[in-house]
This record gives structure tokens, sequence and C-alpha cells, in this order.
């Protein structure tokens, strides 16, 4: 039973809903579609599943491109409605031609949209049982043909039964044969291995090679076979040059190659670890996007796209007159090659394939203004569609909400978590460089009891900035070394504690176990995932399951899941950014840092504009 309909404007006004069907839906189904699947460009799926505590729906939806309207039908996910695609259709279709911008009431819609309903239920039920008809045609069909291959089966038998005699006799006449012709044969077989023997000339001409030619060749020339083995083995083997001394420079060695912990000699004679400063971190300076016009680059594979599809003449004059309604043949080429540009730029294919359907789905049906190509007008839809995937849904302000927490005495938990190599230890190290350049205090909690040379590695780094660090060693339970950190930071009025945890595959069900213990155990105020700028499609894979297993594994009913991201190793990529947008995509998370060097400054944010026209250009 369809549980509700409604339609709407895409700037939220609500015109018109079913009151026949006057269902009271639990929870949110309208705004989590909006919010998760309509904003975030996932509207070319078929359909949304909402799932809460004591009721499941399913949601389907369709638009209206050039009125800006949205129809969504809701109904129990139990339930497989055939017809609700078709009323979709046929309610978009009489609604846009009653529509008025002004009109804020339809009522006179009530009746219209009860007899779309009867006509699709009525279709749905004749096309159930026109499929129920051909299958019964198809079963009653294969009984018949049972049937006769049955009763041929049994006239064959009975024409053996009755033959049988003479069947046996012809069978004994032919069996006779057949082994006085295998003995001839074998007699055949062993003469002529015999006399293969005896002419053992025949055998050798007719071989492979001639043993007599051999013998000759040998007495021929063996001395001279001998001669040059002889001459080779006297020869003596060329020496291998060999490795020259090494000459040392008097020189003192160049600080830039000394990577140990500089000291410095205090007034009593104790040698202490000096408190490294490298400038200002990058996170606090805007980074300016170039507004350089690319008009050659569009206009070229403008060009391209459209000769593929149409004539020169009749291109141009599309771009000058304007085209009445944009449909999805029209879209295709300029979508193929936004899809292949997508995915040079390392972005899944999962991932673009979802956004050119989205984006055909938002131009399909639209008016194509005048002056303006197909590809433009697909061009410039991705790239609102890439601003507001990028764009976080939420506001993630590390700094103020330290603050808040500094407010109600206790400290602000970062986890860092992610696979293995990633570089979480070096930029939890940048991270806390950026928060002491604001006066924070900061701790490290060393939470990586798993992987030998972890606990040394972030103590080295709490030395470098003079960093208080809370370690156990190893082989401990992460969730009770991270708890006593917390506890610790509270103790010596530290602001922010940085949790290091050990880096695991997605597919490690012990470690990932334990590591969402920790963070039900404590509770952190953000979840970072530390991903490499350098994967493409595993990072859909990493994110996906890495959520999946959080949610899976915790004992809370309502689980924590990844929060933001921290893009890695963003200096080693060049143009190929698409693992930023595909990790934003699957997870729904914001690129909170982005680590582009190996100092402590090299940590910025991530520029939506210059991600964007990278992706494009």
């Amino acid at each position: 039973m369809l549980e509700q309909l409604l339609i709407f404007t895409r700037g939220g006004l609500i015109l018109w809903t079913c009151k026949e069907l006057g269902n009271a839906l639990r929870g949110s189904p309208i705004d989590t579609l909006i919010r998760s699947c309509l904003l975030e460009e996932r509207s070319g799926a078929a359909s949304y599943n909402y799932d809460v505590p004591g009721a499941s729906y399913t949601l389907k939806w369709t638009f209206h491109n050039e009125l800006g309207l949205v129809f969504v039908a809701v109904y129990q996910k139990i339930l497989h409605l055939l017809y609700v695609d078709d009323l979709l259709a046929m309610v978009k279709r009489e609604f846009s031609d009653i529509y008025d911008p002004k009109r804020m009431s339809y009522d006179d819609f009530d009746e219209t949209f009860r007899q779309l309903r009867k006509e699709a239920e009525a279709r749905a039920e004749e096309m159930k049982k026109s499929k129920q008809v051909m299958v019964d045609r198809v079963s009653n069909l294969g009984k018949k043909q049972g049937k006769q291959m049955q009763k041929l089966g049994f006239e064959g038998g009975n024409k053996k039964k009755s033959g049988g005699g003479e069947s046996v006799k012809d069978g004994d006449d032919d069996d006779n044969n057949v082994r006085n012709a295998k003995l001839e044969n074998g007699h055949n077989n062993r003469d002529s291995r015999v006399n293969g023997k005896e002419n053992g000339s025949v055998k050798t001409n007719s071989g492979a090679f001639d043993v007599n030619k051999l013998q000759k060749l040998r007495s021929k020339g063996g001395k001279k076979a001998n001669v040059v083995v002889n001459k080779v083995s006297k020869e003596e083997p060329k020496k291998k040059p060999g490795k020259k001394n090494r000459v040392w420079d008097e020189k003192p060695v160049d600080t830039k190659l000394d990577f140990t912990d500089p000291v410095s000699e205090n007034g009593d004679g104790h040698m202490g670890v000096a408190q490294v400063f490298e400038g200002e971190s990058m996170m606090d300076k805007d980074e300016v996007v170039s507004s350089e016009s690319e008009e050659d680059e569009e206009v070229e594979m403008d060009k391209k796209i459209d000769s593929k599809k149409k004539g020169w003449f009749t291109s141009m004059f599309q771009s000058i007159a304007g085209k009445a309604n944009l449909d999805k043949v029209d879209l295709e080429p300029a979508l193929k090659a936004l899809k292949d540009r997508l995915m040079t730029k390392n972005v899944a294919e999962e991932i673009a394939e979802k956004l050119c359907e989205s984006v055909a789905i938002s131009l399909e049906g639209k008016k194509l203004a005048s002056f303006t190509r197909i590809s433009s007008a697909v061009q410039s839809a991705m790239e609102d569609a890439l601003v507001r995937i990028l764009t976080p849904r939420r506001s993630i302000d590390i700094l103020r909400d330290v603050h808040v927490a500094k407010e109600q005495h206790k400290p602000y938990v970062v986890v860092f978590v992610g696979v293995n190599g990633v570089g979480k230890s070096t930029n939890l190290a940048k991270v806390a460089y950026w928060l002491q350049q604001h006066d924070i205090n900061v701790m490290m909690a060393a939470c990586d009891t798993f992987r030998s040379g972890a606990v040394e590695q972030l103590r080295t780094h709490a030395r470098r900035l003079q960093i208080p660090i809370f370690e156990k060693g190893y082989e401990k339970d992460p969730a009770i070394v991270a708890k006593e950190a917390i506890q610790e930071a509270s103790r010596n009025g530290s602001d922010v504690v940085l949790v290091d945890t050990a880096g695991r595959m997605q597919d490690n069900e012990p470690l990932m176990r334990a590591l969402s213990k920790l963070i039900y155990v404590n509770s952190p105020d953000l979840v970072l995932f530390v991903g490499e700028a350098l994967v493409g499609n595993d990072a859909v894979d990493q994110l996906s399951k890495f959520n999946q297993k959080l949610a899976d594994l915790s004992p809370s009913s309502s689980p924590r899941l990844i929060d933001g991201i921290l893009l890695t190793k963003f200096d080693t990529i060049d143009d190929k950014v698409g693992a930023a947008l595909s990790m934003v995509y699957i997870s729904g998370s914001p690129v909170m840092f982005v680590g582009c060097g190996q100092s402590y400054t090299d940590l910025k944010k991530l520029n939506v504009k210059s991600i964007v026209k990278t992706l494009l250009k």
C-alpha cells in the first residue's frame, strides 16, 4: 500500500500531499532523502531505503527540471509495488499541466490523483495476470514435451525388447570381427617393429637426424673443435674492476642531512632537546586559486563532442536558437567524455558513473539557453554538483570546539584511524604543531600497541615538539590506554588528546573490533580517517568497509562512525586529485586536513574550488 505521495519545489515548498492516504510516517524519510540523496548528487539511484525502529520505507522520486518540481512516493519496504514508477510518471505529466508558480494550493488535484492511482493499479494487475498466463503456458508446454519424450522412450524400449534375440546374435558376430581385426593389426605392428630394428638404416634416414652423417662430421671437425677449446681455455679470465677506495672529505657534514634531534647545552651543562620551530603552518594560510580561463580547451572539447553526434551547422544552429528540451540522447556524448575525464583524475569508476547519472537526471527535460552548447551545460551542472559534494554538510571547527570543551573542563579527544602505512603518526604530529601555534596544550596518546617501533616513533615527535606523551608500551589494550591517557590529560590540564592507533586493513576483523571498542569506550569528539591521495578505487573500499565494520562491531545502537578525513601525500599526485572526491562521496564526511610534505608546517585545508577546477581541467 502506498504510504504517501508529495509534490514540492526544489526550494523546499510543499505544493501538494495526498490527503486520501494521510498516513503518519515514522521518522523523517523525506528530510533524510533530501539531505542524504538529493543534495549529495545521488539522485541517479533508482530508490532509497529508509530504516528506523518500527518502520522501514522505500522512497522513489522523479523530477520536472524545467519547472523545478520534485515528486516523491513513499511505501513500505516489505511491499513490492509495481505501479509506483508508472504512477509517478502520470502524476508528473498531469500536475505539470496545471502548475502555476503563483498558486500555493492544489486541492483540485485530489480527484485527479485518485483516478491516476486506480488506473496505475489496474494496469499493474493486468501486467501481473498476463505474466501469470505466460508462465502457465510455458509450464503446460513443458509438461506436454515431457509426456511426448516419455512416450517416445517407452516405444523405443518395446522395439528393443521385441528384437532382442537377433541383436545379441549380431552383436556376437560384430565382436568376433573386431577381435580378429585387432589380432591382425597386432601382428602387423609387431612385424613392423622388428623390421625397424633390423633395418636401422631405413629408420635413421626417415628419422629426425642421421647417425652416419653425425659420425663423419665428428671425425672431420674433431681436431678443429679441440683446438678451439684449448685456445679458449688458455686465455686468462678477464678481471673485474675493483672497487675504488673512498676518499673522505674533511668538510663538515651538511646540516640538512642530519635528521637527529637537535640538542642544546643548558647552563648547568646538561644536554636537552631543543624545541622545533619551522614557521607558520599552512593551515592558517589561504591558498590562492588562479582564475585563468580555459575557454580554448572547452571550445575544442565542445566541437569534438558535438561533431560526433551532429553536423557543424546543426550544432551551431542549436547553440544559437536553443534546444526545446534536453533528452538523454543529447547528453550521452558529453557525459561520456566527462566520465572519462574524471576517471583519468583518479576518481573511482563507480563514483564517476553515479555522478554522471545524477547530472543527466538534473538536466533531462531542461531547455537549453541560446548561445549555449550541450557540453557547456553539462560541465556547468557537474561543477555545481562537485562543489556541493566537497562542501561540508556540517561545520567542524576544531579550534572552536576545543575552547568549548575547555570551558566544560574536559579535554578534546581526536582519534586517528586508517590502513597501514598512510602516515597517521606523522600527520598527527602536524596537527599537534598547528594546535600549538594557537596556544593549545596538546598531549599525545601512544595507543598503537601492535606495531613494533610505533611508540618510539611517536615519542620522537613528542620530544621534538616538546609535547607530553602518554604510553604504556606494547601488547596492551588500546582502549584502556586511551582511557588512562584522557584521565591523565584531565589531571595535568591538557586541552587536546591526540590518540594514535595501529594501522589496520579494512578486512582485519580482530583489529577492527579493537578499534570499535576504543571508540565506544572513550567516546572521542572527532574520529579522523587518514587516507592516501594516491589511491583511486581502493579509497571507496577502505572508507565504506571502515564505516561498516565500526557500525557492525559496535555494541551501541547508534554507533560512532568516521567524522572527517585527513588526506596524506597530496604533493605526490600532480592533478590526480580524484581520491578526495571519492572519499567524500562514499562517506559524506569532509576532508578537514591535507598533508602535502614532510615538515610539520606541511598541513593545509582542502581548497574546494581548486579541486573542482583540477577535476574538470
